[in-house]
């Protein structure tokens, strides 16, 4: 057993012993599919905490021949498949984890040589025997050992691409690191399976294309592999039941991202802290801080924060995710920064409208966050001021409402400020606060139509009153009370009927002021 040649399986062992574990031992069964076949390539793009290393980690514990994992895959799903046994502890398995190597290095070429060296050592110490044509070429020497001892390889890269990470503008670098895995990897009958796991899709280089052997799963496409991002509903549901905490809210903080056959898809380490803490909160910021969005969202393209103010009150916007060039470095067109951001995992796409969206309310706040620290004018501080607002309504405080609402309002070449639609994105800026402590419908069926935000208390908070928001374009807000009432938009809300609030707000087109009406029901 080496230190990247045959590691233990120590790493997986401590996974499963965890106080939460969720089995994604399934995923194996397609890596075996492909492995000494044409499609043995396999790279799967996740964002930071979805579980990439976790997923390494345990596929080297699966192939190594450095340990016998038998006992320790026994109650897991892939003990159950028929190939379980004919692929496990089989192969020669070289783990490295190139941030690791990048920490120690000061250059690519360092980390290249360093990488070589050190897979090199173990090789020549597990096999001593065999005569080495050039025991200073790392590829060589593991084509000598497959020709004379018949043991074929696994390579498990992690975090694959750091260094587009961290050397954003040296294309030179990128080049020659892309060079060294194509080299290393590329049309070797010695390697079974290529196995690379990161932030990033493979990056593009036009004509230069070292890594065109793999198929990606990426989070725009994650393929066969998409029940395998992060925890599907069912699994969460489990856990739910086992902490005793509240699925909704769950659902309404983690969830958000969505694939086909897989429509709900949970942020794992988050899911995992608010089952260990008993506590939702925002677990998945930690792990990086915000002023990493606010460089991407602050990015002077045309209608970028237009679009980024629209999905923080809710909305989707369209992208084309076709000419992003998988770096961190090359942006056009806003498409490029929306996609960066899908990677990142800071919008969830839909592969069938071609649309984003902030996935849930954990990174909806890091949006409001970076908004409110950044110079984005009045809606800085309507983001700042929101709990202000919602407090005045809970008193009844009609102009400082409307004078918040005034302060959201913003214009944009796409979403003129000319109807009630336009009108709900600025209260729901304004009113942003509120989502701590309601669920938000927009257009909630209720009595003879349809609501236009209905705001119902979660449960924890279940002695705030409930609210019925009407918005005119033009008329008055007293019409607006009246017509919740004559339309009884409010009757689907009968609990909250003794605690309940009717709100109407209306926009006057020639004075440009907001008018806002609150009535105790």
């Amino acid at each position: 057993m080496g230190n990247y040649l045959n590691p233990g399986n120590e790493k997986f062992r401590r996974m499963i012993q965890s106080e939460i574990y969720v089995d994604k031992t399934g995923m194996i069964k397609y890596t075996n599919s492909v492995l000494d076949t044409a499609q043995n390539y396999v790279c799967v793009s996740r964002p930071r905490r979805f579980g990439k290393s976790m997923a390494a980690n345990m596929l080297t514990a699966y192939y190594s021949r450095g340990c016998n994992s038998k006992e320790l895959f026994g109650k897991f799903e892939i003990a159950k498949d028929k190939d379980f046994e004919k692929y496990l502890n089989q192969y020669n398995t070289i783990f490295l984890n190139m941030q690791e190597f990048l920490s120690r290095s000061h250059n690519v070429e360092e980390l290249i040589d360093r990488v070589k060296k050190l897979v090199i050592r173990d090789l020549k110490m597990e096999y001593p025997e065999v005569d080495y044509f050039d025991d200073t070429d790392l590829i060589e020497c593991m084509q000598d050992i497959y020709a004379q001892m018949q043991y074929p390889f696994v390579v498990i890269i992690d975090e694959w691409d750091c260094i587009f990470r961290e050397y954003k503008q040296d294309k030179e670098a990128q080049e020659k690191y892309l060079d060294f895995l194509r080299d290393l990897l590329k049309d070797k009958a010695c390697i079974y399976l290529s196995y690379m796991t990161g932030i990033l899709p493979i990056k593009k280089y036009g004509t230069h294309s070292a890594l065109n052997m793999f198929d990606e799963f990426s989070m725009i496409a994650p393929g066969p592999l998409a029940c395998y991002v992060g925890f599907t509903e069912q699994e969460v549901k489990k856990l739910c039941e086992q902490y005793g905490m509240d699925m909704e809210e769950v659902k309404n903080w983690y969830d958000g991202y969505s694939f086909d056959g897989v429509p709900s898809v949970y942020s794992p380490r988050s899911v995992v802290n608010s089952m260990r803490f008993r506590k939702i909160s925002n677990y998945w910021n930690q792990t990086e801080t915000f002023e990493a969005l606010q460089m991407y969202i602050d990015m002077n393209f045309e209608h970028l924060k237009d679009d980024v103010l629209s999905m923080i009150a809710g909305e989707s916007v369209a992208v084309n995710t076709e000419s992003f060039t998988n770096d961190m470095a090359t942006f056009r067109t806003e498409d490029d920064v929306l996609t960066l951001l899908i990677h990142l995992g800071y919008l969830a796409y839909d592969d069938k409208t071609k649309t984003v969206k902030i996935p849930n309310s954990e990174i909806r706040a890091e949006y409001v966050n970076t908004v409110s620290v950044s110079d984005w004018g009045t809606v800085s501080k309507a983001l700042k001021d929101s709990a202000d607002t919602l407090d005045a309504i809970w008193q009844g405080r009609e102009e400082q409402v409307a004078k918040a609402i005034e302060q959201a309002h913003f214009e944009t070449s796409h979403i003129q400020y000319n109807d009630e639609n336009a009108l709900s994105y600025t209260i729901s800026l304004a009113l942003y606060a509120a989502r701590n402590f309601y669920t938000i419908h927009r257009e909630l069926a209720g009595g003879k139509g349809f609501a236009d935000l209905v705001f119902i208390p979660k449960k924890q908070f279940a002695e705030k009153p409930a609210l019925v928001v009407e918005l005119k374009w033009d008329q008055s807000a007293e019409g607006a009370i009246k017509q919740i009432k004559d339309k009884k938009y409010f009757e689907s809300l009968e609990e909250y009927q003794d605690n309940l609030l009717l709100i109407g707000i209306n926009y006057d087109k020639k004075t440009k002021e907001h008018v806002c009406k609150i009535e105790k029901y």
